[in-house]
């Protein structure tokens, strides 16, 4: 009676799984004979959570996958690093102390913190950091440095932003690069009115303008352009008429901006400098030493655990933390903090989950790059994976629930989007997935979440 009631029960469930595939083929074929997929690509796949697999659309064809890419890393980063991991920015000083006198530089360091001086988190704001430099510094004494204000940048290797990254991103707030020193996550606000500018988010000195704005049209479709290291940013497009809008973009240089603002600290509080502020990169291209990370630390500040940062990461799909976490990986597991290296350890990371190495061919952390070329299965794997490792709950937490009321992460990105997440059906079926489509003329994602509503 137990064997025959079992084999009625995988019967009822073999029936379930055939009419779930047959309606989602139907709904994929109807997307993909439209006008609006005449020349599209789609990568689709569905399994269950035991990864059972469900149903698949040339589920191994590797497509650009826009944000979707940063559920690799954020797994990655979480089993290798750990949820507790922390960034470590150190501030201290070179020479020595007398009668109050620093007779050397002062130095600010950091292991690439990208949540440093960011709004996100309550106890981490610019506000924070400032209040604990200057009370370290009058803690130890320093009323007066003979030197230099130090931003030390030199964790990280000089390339700010990964190969393959369009222009048309790079000044804008999404496209800010990682740097050895990061500051208020990269991102400044400009309020403009028609086409002129009424003021930044906070004081910018190390900038200067091409405004090519013109007034047209209802909504903001104006582009930042800021090149690493350059004092130099163009914007152009068009700003509604009659309107002030807030538009954000990248700052070129973070480690000067730091300074700048810490050197603002120093004279509010009273404590003279005979320097200036300067970069480790700034005194490298004068050819004058480096000091290097300071042998008398004053201060230790460290990150939010890696567990909120992950959140952030996929809930606001911030791409800063990406290619930090990147070239931390690189740095930490291959001793080369270059791109090319963290991309080269993802990759190596999940293929030694399983993932056929064809189907990930990773160019970022973030999947800003067109450059990156997933498969919706090897997607699918990897989402299976997480689900079975302790630090699955820190990683499900960011994912967020979109308009369809699915928990999934989305990604993009011009001519692409995807989504990839889990889905707990009404009848208690609970189904993994990714789906990926480049190059549609119409509404992507909407058409995209007209197929996955199947699975509700």
């Amino acid at each position: 009676m137990k064997k025959t009631l079992a084999v009625l029960v995988l019967s009822v469930q073999i029936l379930s799984a055939q009419n779930m595939a047959q309606k989602l083929d139907k709904a994929t074929k109807d997307l993909m004979d439209s006008s609006g997929a005449v020349s599209s690509g789609l990568s689709f796949y569905v399994a269950d959570e035991n990864g059972t697999f469900i149903y698949e659309y040339q589920g191994n064809k590797g497509l650009s996958t826009a944000s979707t890419q940063k559920i690799f890393t954020a797994g990655a980063a979480l089993e290798t690093l750990g949820k507790e991991y922390t960034f470590k920015t150190k501030a201290g000083y070179s020479g020595n102390i007398s009668s109050g006198v620093l007779n050397g530089d002062l130095i600010i360091t950091s292991n690439g913190d990208p949540t440093l001086g960011s709004w996100r988190y309550e106890d981490y704001k610019p506000e924070s950091f400032k209040k604990k430099f200057i009370e370290a510094l009058k803690n130890s004494g320093i009323t007066k440095i003979s030197g230099n204000l130090v931003i030390d940048d030199s964790y990280f290797d000089h390339q700010t932003i990964p190969g393959g990254w369009p222009w048309d991103d790079l000044g804008n707030y999404y496209g800010a690069g990682a740097w050895g020193i990061n500051w208020r996550e990269n991102q400044f606000d400009i309020n403009i009115n028609g086409t002129e500018f009424k003021g930044f988010s906070y004081p910018i000195d190390n900038i200067k303008w091409l405004n090519d704005l013109k007034t047209g049209g209802n909504s903001d479709q104006s582009l930042i352009f800021t090149a690493p290291y350059s004092d130099v940013a163009l914007i152009n497009g068009t700003l509604p008429a009659g309107k002030t809008v807030t538009v954000s973009g990248a700052l070129p240089n973070p480690p000067l901006q730091l300074g700048t603002e810490a050197e603002q600290w120093l004279k509010e509080s009273g404590i003279e400098i005979s320097g200036k502020a300067i970069t480790s990169s700034q005194l490298e291209l004068e050819g004058k030493q480096v000091p290097g990370a300071p042998k008398n630390v004053i201060l230790t500040y460290q990150s939010p655990t890696l567990d909120k940062i992950i959140y952030w990461f996929l809930r606001k799909s911030v791409n800063l933390y990406g290619e930090t976490l990147i070239k931390t990986l690189g740095k930490e597991k291959k001793g080369n903090s270059s791109f090319k290296s963290g991309v080269a350890y993802l990759k190596d990371f999940w293929k030694s989950k399983g993932i056929n190495p064809n189907m990930i061919n990773f160019a970022d952390g973030s999947g800003l790059s067109p450059q990156n070329y997933v498969a919706a299965k090897a997607e699918v794997q990897a989402l299976l994976y997480a689900k079975k490792q302790g630090w699955f709950d820190a990683y499900y937490d960011g994912f967020p629930v979109q308009d369809n009321g699915m928990k999934m992460k989305s990604g993009t990105m011009r001519d692409t989007k995807s989504f990839a997440g889990y889905h707990t059906a009404k009848d208690g079926k609970k189904y993994v997935f990714s789906i990926i489509i480049n190059n549609y003329q119409g509404s992507g994602s909407t058409e995209l979440q007209k197929i996955l509503n199947v699975l509700k």
